[in-house]
């Protein structure tokens, strides 16, 4: 049985790549994606207030692993706060492998999760570089 997600959010850092002991290559990185309601409505159970006071919103982070030549093309081109559509799937945190976000608890005491997922796909939604470097990007697409 396979499931797809897909999502659409902001690199969180920099990709680490670093190799397996049979030479395959991995490049993790986090990605967060944002959900918003108008502020009319009360506001929902574990999310905050926006910058500007007029939306609240929610992040939930995704901590994407991707695996041999995307992730050697992965840690090239992506860079933290890039726009990036990823699709793959979910990875248990559980033991029977179960869907569930890993959980743990922050410096601040406060209580974080995030999901692990697997890309099989990786396309960039903008680039912050120069014209030239966004050709030569635009001819690795993976």
């Amino acid at each position: 049985m396979f499931q797809r997600v897909s999502i659409i959010g902001r690199v969180g850092q920099d990709p680490e790549m670093r190799y397996m002991p049979d030479g395959t290559a991995v490049t993790n990185f986090s990605v967060a994606t944002t959900t918003g309601v108008s502020k009319d409505r009360s506001q929902p159970k574990g999310w905050k207030e926006s910058y500007n006071g007029r939306r609240w919103e929610l992040t939930t982070w995704f901590r994407v692993a991707c695996w041999g030549k995307l992730a050697e093309n992965a840690n090239r081109y992506c860079k933290k706060g890039m726009l990036v559509f990823i699709e793959g799937e979910l990875t248990g945190e559980a033991a029977d492998g179960t869907l569930s976000p890993r959980v743990w608890q922050g410096k601040d005491g406060e209580h974080r999760a995030n999901f692990e997922l697997t890309a099989r796909n990786v396309k960039f939604l903008d680039y912050g570089g120069s014209k030239e470097e966004e050709e030569e990007e635009e001819a690795y697409a993976f």
